[in-house]
């Protein structure tokens, strides 16, 4: 005979406790233990999953295992191909999370049209919408396939049933917080229900060979909502970013199973649907000032690709005791650290300045070649003298105040000379073993010193 025990679960992170306590223990937060219902002495659901080879409960030597490659199936979006690692792995299950309104449904009933016009069966399953209300938005957009079905439910023995009578080869459940299972006695949302439904959905997606996208909805803080185990659970984690009021989104690739994660895709929404930005350099330099203190374009690698950005510094002097130091699009902290090396090394007086820094087009930039772009900004700025607009900067600034070698500064140069910059100033470890393209001077600094020599001469 089952059981009902109450417990407290933590919405964040999945904590449980057999009493209500304010503070989570597992993750420090405040106030996000829930009550749940517990049915205890209940057989477990679903089990060992099965493949073509059999069930999934015997072990095997690793050397007598067979592999072949996945296949892929590609989506007219070549931007979310390359995000994927290639394409859509058959099986997989992906998650892709997202700020209220910032395009995560517009983008997958794109791409559940454009693999349905490929002969492709396609079951949209909304649980925020109903069939008529989605009809309406995909008319918008021009999505007109036959092979794209609309199902607007939020049970998960529904939508399994579903999934069995239908067989389709993509599922896109839209979201996976508003579906519930009948077998859990907790409100849709919680972290019971989430997890279980996951679960579910991912059996169903390892023994079909089904490819599930799921939406998962986004705390205050970014994160998605529910527990951080889901993003363990699942093959893939998109994160859909960008402003509401700009029309630019950028999809970030942050795990991966299938593919390299740190991947990003450009797309912009217009009034017909979103459209791919196949060059993003050109998108953050279009509107680049010419001659202006404290803008200085670094050559960046998101994942696989190179991309130069504008990053903007103003320093002015500070009115109070404690400078003010800001920025968007970067590590604070990092700002610090460099500011902190120039004191030292180049004995500017910045402890008296406020600094402000900025990535310009909303892009997040976090590897450490971008260093010496941020530190050049804002000496341009702080002495109130320009860069040349056709010098693209690239380096790891040390504490000692050296500038340490990048990876893959070969492309980094060539994307340079593609947008038709005249002078890249790299590391001097990076100059050999590879040829300079033409078009392009490529300058080679070891210190700080060095490098603002060559930026200011």
């Amino acid at each position: 005979m089952a059981k009902k025990k109450t417990k407290f679960m933590c919405r964040d992170c999945g904590y449980e406790s057999p009493k209500w306590m304010g503070r989570c223990p597992g993750c420090g937060e405040w106030n996000t233990m829930d009550e749940e219902v517990a049915i205890v002495g209940k057989a477990a659901r679903g089990g060992a999953f099965r493949t073509e080879a059999g069930p999934a409960g015997k072990a095997s030597p690793i050397t007598s295992v067979e592999t072949q490659e996945e296949p892929r199936v590609e989506t007219a979006f070549g931007e979310l191909n390359r995000v994927l690692g290639g394409g859509v792995v058959p099986g997989s299950l992906v998650l892709i999370g997202g700020d209220p309104g910032i395009g995560k449904s517009t983008l997958l009933l794109q791409v559940s049209s454009l693999l349905a016009e490929k002969g492709r069966r396609v079951l949209y399953i909304s649980g925020e919408e109903s069939v008529r209300q989605t009809k309406l938005r995909a008319e918008r957009i021009g999505v007109t396939s036959p092979e794209l079905y609309i199902y607007s439910e939020t049970d998960m023995e529904h939508i399994r049933l579903s999934i069995e009578e239908l067989k389709p080869q993509f599922v896109i459940v839209d979201s996976i917080q508003t579906v519930h299972h009948p077998d859990v006695t907790s409100a849709p949302g919680s972290v019971s229900q989430v997890r279980e439904c996951t679960a579910d959905l991912m059996r169903i997606a390892k023994t079909t060979g089904t490819a599930i996208f799921l939406v998962g909805h986004v705390t205050k803080e970014g994160q998605i909502a529910g527990p951080r185990l889901l993003e363990h659970m699942v093959d893939t984690v998109l994160y859909f970013e960008g402003e509401r009021h700009h029309t630019y989104r950028i999809l970030r690739s942050v795990k991966n199973r299938f593919g390299s994660t740190n991947e990003m895709a450009i797309f912009e929404m217009l009034q017909s649907g979103l459209k791919e930005v196949l060059n993003p350099s050109e998108l953050f330099l279009e509107e680049r000032s010419q001659g202006a203190a404290g803008s200085v374009v670094v050559a960046s690698m998101e994942g696989t690709r190179p991309i130069l950005v504008e990053i903007q510094a103003l320093v002015t002097q500070s009115s109070f005791n404690y400078p003010k130091r800001m920025a968007t699009g970067l590590d604070q902290s990092r700002v610090s650290l460099l500011m902190a090396v120039l004191e030292k090394r180049m004995n500017m007086l910045l402890q008296t300045h406020d600094a402000y820094i900025k990535v310009a087009g909303g892009v997040k930039l976090d590897e450490p070649a971008i260093d010496l772009a941020v530190l050049t900004s804002i000496v341009s700025s702080f002495k109130d003298t320009p860069v040349s607009q056709y010098d693209v900067f690239v380096g790891e600034v040390g504490l000692t105040g050296e500038i340490r070698r990048v990876s893959r500064i070969e492309q980094r140069v060539q994307e340079a000379k593609k947008l038709g910059f005249k002078r890249a100033i790299v590391p001097a470890s990076n100059l050999g073993g590879w040829d300079y393209p033409e078009g392009i001077q490529v300058v080679g600094v070891s210190t700080v010193a060095e490098a603002l020599g060559e930026a200011f001469k």
